[in-house]
């Protein structure tokens, strides 16, 4: 379906929410006797199940990744300009599957659902979720879709981590795995931006030690706060200054420290649009997952040695102007994965954006993923493949809701 907005997009799509009732170890001893996740599709699933393709997201993005909410048709998915037909991962030739990551706030289960052991929401009580966790719990979608291998496993940012895990983790299941603006870990400046915006949330009076729920509050003096720093390493120091530059609100400079420069407006208009939306404890939980990431960890700190299990492909895709994950980190990826003589393809793309670039449409990045999935569909035959039946389980969510995209400073 065409719609005059979006020229050709997936379309409106209605995402649905599955239970899963299996139990699910995360990482911290903790558990889940059951939970539930919350996913959207966009294109047809082939008769030998080979041209599915997992999305994974990016710190507060969620299963909403390409088309439209027929109810809310500005609501256009977050990598919308990457996925569709004939686009880069072309929903013509792919299946394609966008799920919301557990302690997300935007309808899989997390901190702000309701915990079946006392009738109240979890808050405080949510286990702390690690990039593995997600993987796993991804697994359990793709088992009851009756997926037993992907075509590809792609993302951007923390996003592009979990392709990494699900390399490793499930080396059997996956054919690609695509990574862009990723890290093997976060450097201790990383998470040290991380643990600034956390106390900005945890010390809001509204915070009730993550159980504002039960108050009728939300900590959003934090969240904003929380929301601007986070903002503010997205973007590159070039691109800043190309759109805000100096400029003042007002014609003269106003001696008061209310807002004074274009830059300053923008924050605030950002962080208060999030906070209206977004989960102070969903954002704890996710920033405290990157900074635990580090496969290299459990394999004395030789990432050759954590990426050995690995035996899909890889695209790699990194950024000039990304500060925050730079180059270099996406080249250790690289030179771990020769080391251990996997077929790897390495783009490093120069564009002024920063790390948000991943989600925008640059044609030499979207050239390089446009290239790497024509030949996926080379290789699985796709062109004239016939459709597979495939009745998507779960419950409709047709009033789907605000599921909030990527335009403004969205990644990580």
């Amino acid at each position: 379906m065409t719609h005059a907005l979006h020229g050709r997009s997936a379309g409106a799509v209605v995402p649905r929410r599955l239970h899963i009732d299996a139990p699910l170890k995360f990482r911290s001893g903790a558990t889940l006797d059951a939970y539930d996740l919350v996913y959207e599709t966009y294109g047809t699933l082939n008769a030998a199940r080979s041209n599915a393709v997992l999305i994974c997201h990016a710190l507060n993005a969620s299963h909403h990744v390409a088309g439209y909410y027929a109810n809310d048709p500005k609501n256009v998915g977050w990598w919308d300009n990457m996925i569709g037909p004939g686009k880069p991962v072309d929903t013509d030739r792919f299946f394609v599957i966008g799920v919301n990551n557990l302690g997300s706030c935007f309808g899989s289960t997390g901190p702000a659902s309701t915990d079946p052991a006392t009738g109240k929401p979890y808050g405080s009580r949510f286990p702390v979720v690690t990039v593995e966790d997600w993987v796993a719990s991804q697994a359990a979608l793709a088992d009851r879709l009756g997926i037993g291998r992907f075509a590809a496993v792609m993302g951007g940012s923390l996003g592009g981590m979990q392709a990494i895990s699900w390399a490793t983790a499930f080396p059997d299941r996956i054919a690609n795995a695509i990574a862009v603006a990723a890290t093997p870990k976060l450097t201790a400046q990383n998470i040290a931006f991380n643990e600034v915006a956390r106390r900005a949330i945890v010390t809001d009076p509204d915070f009730h030690g993550g159980d504002y729920y039960e108050h009728g509050v939300k900590p959003k003096r934090g969240l904003r706060l929380a929301r601007m720093i986070g903002h503010i390493t997205y973007l590159s120091g070039d691109a800043m200054m190309e759109r805000f530059g100096r400029t003042l609100r007002a014609d003269e400079i106003g001696y008061h420290f209310d807002v004074d420069f274009e830059v300053e407006s923008y924050l605030r208009h950002q962080s208060d649009k999030f906070a209206e939306y977004f989960d102070a404890n969903t954002y704890l939980l996710i920033t405290r997952a990157l900074d635990y990431y580090d496969p290299a960890r459990d394999y004395g700190n030789d990432l050759a040695a954590a990426l050995a299990p690995a035996r899909a492909r890889f695209l790699v895709v990194s950024f000039s102007s990304d500060w925050r994950f730079s180059p270099e980190h996406s080249r250790a990826i690289v030179k771990a994965l020769l080391d251990n003589r996997r077929d790897v393809s390495y783009a490093e793309i120069d564009a002024p954006h920063g790390h948000d670039a991943f989600l925008l449409e640059d044609a030499r990045y979207h050239a390089v993923v446009r290239a790497y999935f024509d030949r996926i569909a080379r290789e699985i035959g796709e062109a004239g493949a016939t459709a597979a039946e495939l009745a998507l389980p779960g419950e409709l969510l047709v009033d789907a809701g605000r599921a909030e995209g990527a335009s403004e400073g969205f990644a990580a």
